[in-house]
């Protein structure tokens, strides 16, 4: 297991994290969350082993392999698919060894003989068809395989990387922000690979659907305290919720955001003129309701600026065909966008969505067809390169006074504050920002254009959590129409009420929600990978592999049952815990006429504290039972 004892750790002389004590037990997978600034990343330099603790011990077994995903990717000659491999040191070092043996370098009949058994022992001669996986999982194809790295664009090394750190056979895997460079279809391919990973995984993520679907704990950082949370991120919101919830000043915040949201539950369900689609906004928004509570503390307050007229349609495309130098991406017969109008785009990386997005802003990607726009509109338009233009030497309040030299600067000020621009931040050169500063300046200037179309390519790359929670909120108030690619699922399913699915050359309306579309690409999968009628039937030893990873299942499902009841246990008695010392924290619980009260609470905080003792030590030996069967 890892244990934190004590520990405390800085950055630049900045306290991050003072004191933290706890341990995280083997299997575990949890998500890593705190605001920008916080430590998330220096806390994974730590356990890399790269920088030292100020204080405290962070204890590591030595024998464990660290697995983590490299920033930077040298322009190699090297194949894809062997640089993949180059993930597995121990099998590489086999092959090497055995190369060598071939070659007649080596003469110990013995250690040949080890090293085969060892090769065979870590599944050593299939390794190729595992990388193989890995690489189509993440969006690869066949020819891809090998491709030279230096062939790869950026975004596409960076999935190289992802694949080098998932083929190595770890006991930890650090990921910060794996699903940045991913379409929709690899996340979801992703999430399944994590689910069946063994060993234990730390994720940095401000995707939280991708979160509640890969990690059954949160190791939150606040206020310089690490505070470990059972459960998915939404889990973890709702505890954080119930404390925030008993301060009266964030419960009324609270209020007006459950408000907010009513509001549009209310308008949606009143249009539900297509009933699968309106019920599936209905109910992501009502999930919005729920997690409300444990954002009233976020930075971020802003809302579109009223759009004013708007054409009706907004815009068309008549028998459109789209691309570059001639070569069509995506063709369709016709696209009318109309006021109020929200679109979705799915399909995988390279399909055309982005051709489209740009086309809808500009003319130059339409190499046939007709492009009409109505009159009076106003197009707001974000994609990733735009963060390159903004003018390095310029502040926020500069970028907006350029945009509209008659406002006044206080206003402005005012409205830079609403996406955390305050103080000396906003008269600051921009240059130094980090991408999400620069995202969120983007975003500001394209709301305060007041478009009546906005068009966004990826808009929450490099948004955390918090901005994430209030760009959605803001586009659901939004009365204008949108069309928006993004691989974060949460904002597609609170935002969108119509999907375009962009695949094989067409752009056409997607009937369904994105529940649908999940169970239209795991079909896609299983014919993919579904055996050729003429193949030869596999071998009897596949099938009694199979029969005895059945029985080991069979085994270990009452211990992982009684496992997840005790962690649910475990979650409300924290919840009861917290409520209790909040109580405790209250000074009036202390006066003379509150005595009977405050022995009572004593009275229920010793017989929370028991309770949480002993299904601890119950879940701890379940744990034990769990780790001493055969996987």
């Amino acid at each position: 297991m890892i244990q934190f004892k004590q520990l405390t750790f800085s950055r630049a002389g900045k306290a991050l994290v003072e004191d933290a004590s706890f341990q995280l037990h083997p299997g575990h997978r949890i998500g890593l969350t705190g605001a920008n600034g916080a430590g998330k990343s220096t806390l994974f330099a730590l356990l890399r082993g790269e920088l030292v603790a100020d204080a405290g011990d962070l204890l590591i077994p030595a024998h464990w392999v660290i697995a983590h995903v490299a920033q930077e990717t040298p322009a190699l000659s090297q194949s894809a698919l062997d640089y993949t491999l180059d993930g597995d040191e121990e099998l590489r070092a086999l092959q090497t060894n055995l190369a060598k043996a071939q070659s007649g370098e080596v003469h110990d009949p013995l250690l040949v003989a080890e090293w085969h058994q060892r090769l065979a022992d870590i599944d050593g001669y299939s390794a190729e068809s595992r990388a193989s996986t890995l690489l189509a999982g993440l969006g690869f194809s066949q020819a891809q395989l090998s491709q030279a790295v230096s062939d790869f664009s950026g975004g596409w090394r960076m999935r190289l990387n992802l694949a080098r750190a998932l083929m190595c056979r770890s006991d930890l895997l650090l990921l910060d922000e794996p699903t940045n460079h991913l379409d929709i279809e690899a996340v979801i391919w992703l999430e399944s690979w994590l689910n069946a990973y063994r060993g234990t995984l730390l994720l940095i993520s401000h995707d939280r659907e991708f979160l509640d679907n890969t990690v059954n704990h949160i190791l939150h950082i606040e206020d310089k305290k690490l505070e470990l949370y059972r459960g998915g991120y939404s889990d973890f919101e709702r505890q954080r919720a119930e404390k925030l919830a008993l301060q009266q000043a964030s419960y009324q915040k609270q209020q007006q955001h459950v408000a907010h949201l009513q509001k549009y539950i209310d308008r949606f369900r009143a249009q539900a003129t297509k009933a699968r689609q309106a019920q599936s906004r209905i109910k992501a928004l009502e999930r919005m309701e729920l997690i409300s509570a444990a954002h009233v503390d976020s930075p971020f307050s802003f809302g579109f600026r009223d759009p004013g007229s708007a054409p009706d349609p907004l815009l068309v495309l008549n028998k459109a065909k789209l691309g570059y130098s001639d070569q069509v991406l995506v063709s369709f017969n016709h696209l009318a966008i109309r006021p109020g109008e929200r679109i979705g785009l799915l399909g995988k990386n390279g399909a055309g969505k982005s051709t489209l997005i740009k086309t809808l802003a500009q003319s130059e990607t339409l190499l046939d067809g007709e492009r009409v726009e109505g009159k009076d509109l106003r197009i707001g338009y974000f994609a990733q390169h735009q963060l390159e233009q903004l003018v390095a030497t310029d502040s926020p309040l500069q970028h907006l006074q350029r945009l509209d030299p008659a406002a006044r600067e206080q206003e402005l000020l005012d409205f830079l504050g609403s996406f955390d621009f305050r103080g000396e931040m906003a008269k600051t050169p921009c240059g130094p920002f980090s991408g999400g500063e620069k995202s969120r300046l983007a975003l500001a200037m394209l709301i305060w254009k007041r478009p009546n179309l906005i068009l966004l390519d990826e808009p929450t790359n490099h948004l955390d959590i918090e901005m994430r929670h209030a760009l959605s909120l803001a586009l659901q108030a939004y009365e204008g129409g949108m069309v928006m690619v993004s691989h974060d699922r949460t904002l597609l399913a609170t935002c969108c009420e119509k999907f375009m699915l962009v695949a094989d050359g067409k752009a056409e309306v997607f009937d369904g929600d994105l529940d649908d579309y999940k169970q239209h690409l795991l079909k896609q999968t299983q014919v993919s990978t579904s055996p050729d009628k003429g193949s030869a039937p596999k071998q009897n030893s596949y099938h009694q592999q199979k029969a005895d990873r059945q029985a080991r299942l069979v085994e270990r499902r009452p211990l992982l049952k009684a496992l997840s009841s005790l962690e649910a246990q475990m979650a409300k008695l924290e919840i009861e815990k917290n409520t209790l010392q909040s109580r405790l924290a209250d000074s009036a619980i202390y006066e003379v006429s509150q005595k009977a009260a405050l022995q009572s609470l004593l009275l229920a905080q010793a017989d929370n504290s028991k309770q949480l003792e002993k299904i601890e030590s119950e879940w701890l030996a379940c744990q034990e039972k769990l780790e001493a069967l055969p996987e």
